[in-house]
């Protein structure tokens, strides 16, 4: 799968999984997002779900900061919009916190609901926390590679003491 990351560089640029991505040609750097591009949005009314994978070509990875995350998602972008059904943070700066995850964190996620599990475990082997990410929601991305529709994402959370 394509990865791409469309970068507002409002973060420390030695904390930037994004740039990290790009610089070891994980990810492409963009600066416009095609039609068939998902592009991850955590406000977008859609949870990206496993049939999502048959109309897209590329994953896209909007890079701000979460102290603008509105500002920078107001924006108008192209492309098919979803957001992550809720993971817990694997990054040192929000461990454990639910939906509070870096560009890697949610590209790796979005591989990993789409089937894409190698490409999703390499992209994370770039980050000395990356394992953790993936323990900490290794058994939500099984249930989660299964989902069919949204209502089933509330039952997962409830058997996972999340809701």
């Amino acid at each position: 799968m394509k990865l791409q990351v469309l970068m507002f560089y409002q973060d420390d640029p030695k904390k930037c999984t994004a740039a990290k991505m790009v610089k070891f040609g994980l990810a492409q750097n963009i600066k416009k997002i095609g039609t068939k591009g998902l592009v991850l949005d955590p406000f977008s009314k859609n949870t990206l779900m496993p049939k999502d994978k048959s109309s897209i070509n590329s994953i896209v990875g909007i890079d701000c900061s979460w102290n603008l995350a509105d500002q920078a998602f107001s924006k108008k972008f192209n492309g098919i919009k979803r957001k992550l059904p809720p993971l817990l943070a694997g990054n040192p700066v929000n461990y454990a916190k639910l939906n509070k995850l870096t560009t890697v964190e949610a590209l790796a996620a979005s591989l990993f609901i789409l089937g894409q599990k190698e490409q999703g475990l390499e992209l994370l082997e770039k980050f000395k926390w990356g394992h953790t990410f993936y323990e900490l929601n290794q058994n939500l991305f099984d249930e989660y590679l299964k989902l069919e529709n949204e209502e089933q994402i509330e039952l997962i959370l409830k058997d996972y003491g999340l809701l």
